[in-house]
């Protein structure tokens, strides 16, 4: 459609002929995401025409119409200049309903209207929710402008109203607190401390998720015959939880903070029991709860397993470990995947890693169901279908990130107080773990420097009986190679071992291998270092 045809219309004072062209425009260009370039100049001033309708008093349906042209335009980052003002994010805003100073008349709906304006209303308020999201994201000049103009403020404000949403104005508000908090970081302490919006957001996922208290911290196991969490709750909750997430970046002291993070961490324990209509939005809710867990303080981890009211295992000193077996299970279940292990599986190992460190009961859960004693070590500990296994062939992967985090909850479960290290090479072989030796400086054996607390770990007979035939390089017991040299003469032996010498000269004086050794300290230097003889202690001898 031609873009001068609108332009010329948009001047007059006829609503209804507005509509009918942006009606047009909107259908032609509803799935367009890439425009020519040709037509900028006309775009940003259609942007700036469309702004110029909504700022005079127009019925509902041609605000929705004018708003719908607006939100296409915004995917164009370069023609929002004009939408990129204070007067443009104040008239989207008070669209929105977000800036209940300015203008706050204009903002509410009144009494005598019927139920038909009033749900063109809510769609009104829909589609400002919706452009300001496109405007906030593809401009930092309006992310400046949602700044001055605080309408973060009356994000929360909304936040306070949660209970009254329709479903997508609270889904496109919780949309825009994530992406204002995301790209601003310097509004997340205001959020927090002078708008109280991490209090907000955790009311708000409370009442999304039915939970109900049964005592401190402890939400009422859900009916395993009720119905699964609706789609629409389940958007809204993790639109609150990405919000949360970036909220809670930052550490934050005091008593406040400390109860509100363990009110967090109990919603999260009861959203990760729940169910949602689909076994990917499930996992989906449950990967965004993992996220923010990852934030609290691993103070708060306790909550997770102190629910008196459900009980425990008695062996684990009666806390409950259905949540710790849950993320197991989706630890194993993003392992199988085998892709996107960055972003899907380093947070739970994360958090299955500074659980464990940190509480005792849930290492000693954790470690009973991923390293049971050993039984068969006729097979290398990296093959095979077990936790264990996936977890071993993990720390060799190539990307940096996941091989550190398998290594690391692998060394903090194998932790005992003889040994950290042989009771590692126990599970792993030193092949794999020669990485993590070596990044911890334990490749001479020890503890290394974190304190541990003692732990039964008994070995089976088997083990024991097969412990003096494992190589320790593999972790498993080889079948007997023939001896190669059995058969060669002591002159044979002696010009083949000399061949290896020379061999090794050469690389080593063109530099392509480096010879290295083992210092006291348990790090890796040149071998002529770690050959040397400490030096004496130089004292003055003066008579």
């Amino acid at each position: 459609m031609d873009l001068n045809v609108i332009l010329s219309q948009l001047e007059t004072v006829n609503d209804n002929v507005i509509e009918k062209l942006l009606r047009q425009y909107n259908r032609e260009n509803s799935r367009t995401f890439s425009f020519d370039q040709k037509e900028e100049s006309l775009r940003s001033k259609l942007c700036q025409g469309v702004l110029s309708v909504l700022g005079r008093q127009v019925q509902p349906s041609c605000q929705k119409t004018c708003l719908e042209t607006l939100r296409i335009l915004s995917r164009d980052k370069r023609v929002l200049a004009p939408v990129a003002t204070r007067e443009g994010i104040l008239i989207l805003g008070g669209m929105a309903r977000l800036n209940a100073g300015e203008n706050g008349d204009d903002n509410h709906q009144k009494s005598s209207q019927d139920d038909t304006q009033s749900d063109e209303k809510e769609r009104v308020v829909v589609e400002a929710l919706k452009c300001l999201c496109n405007v906030v994201y593809n401009s930092p000049a309006a992310q400046q402008v949602s700044v001055d103009v605080q309408l973060a403020h009356g994000l929360c404000a909304s936040l306070g109203m949660a209970r009254t949403w329709h479903h997508e104005v609270g889904l496109f508000t919780l949309r825009l607190l994530f992406l204002l908090s995301a790209l601003r970081p310097d509004v997340r302490g205001i959020l927090r401390r002078e708008w109280h919006a991490v209090r907000l957001l955790t009311e708000m996922l409370e009442h999304t998720l039915h939970v109900s208290w049964v005592g401190p911290y402890e939400a009422a196991c859900p009916d395993p015959q009720a119905l699964p969490l609706p789609a629409e709750d389940n958007e809204r909750a993790m639109e609150a939880l990405k919000a949360l997430f970036n909220l809670t970046l930052s550490d934050a002291g005091g008593e406040e903070d400390d109860h509100q993070f363990r009110l967090i961490a109990a919603i999260l324990r009861h959203l990760l029991m729940l169910k949602t209509e689909t076994e990917e939005k499930t996992e989906e809710a449950h990967s965004h709860a993992i996220n923010l867990l990852n934030n609290l303080p691993v103070s708060c981890l306790d909550v997770l397993i102190d629910v008196p009211v459900q009980g425990g295992l008695e062996i684990y000193g009666g806390k409950n470990m259905d949540i710790v077996q849950m993320l197991i299970d989706f630890m194993e279940k993003r392992i199988d995947k085998g892709s996107n292990y960055k972003e899907g599986l380093t947070p739970v190992l994360s958090l299955l890693t500074e659980g464990s460190r940190h509480h005792r009961e849930i290492r000693r859960y954790i470690k009973a169901q991923v390293l049971p004693p050993l039984k068969d070590v006729k097979i290398r500990p990296e093959i095979g279908t077990t936790t264990r296994n996936k977890l071993v062939r993990l720390m060799t992967h190539v990307d940096m990130g996941v091989k550190q985090s398998a290594a690391e909850f692998l060394f903090v479960l194998a932790k005992k107080a003889v040994s950290i290290v042989d009771n590692l090479l126990k599970y792993t072989g030193y092949g794999n773990a020669a990485g993590l030796l070596v990044a911890r400086g334990l490749l001479a054996g020890g503890r290394g420097e974190t304190q541990y607390s003692q732990d039964e770990d008994s070995d089976t007979e088997e083990y024991k009986s097969a412990k003096p035939f494992i190589n320790p390089i593999t972790g498993h017991v080889e079948e007997p190679m023939p001896n190669p040299i059995e058969e060669m003469t002591e002159e044979q032996k002696e010009y083949e071992a000399q061949k290896l010498v020379n061999m090794f000269d050469k690389l080593s004086r063109q530099n392509v291998i480096r010879p290295m050794g083992v210092r006291p300290d348990g790090t890796l230097a040149p071998l002529e270092e770690t050959l040397c003889d400490p030096p004496e202690d130089s004292g003055s001898d003066s008579d």
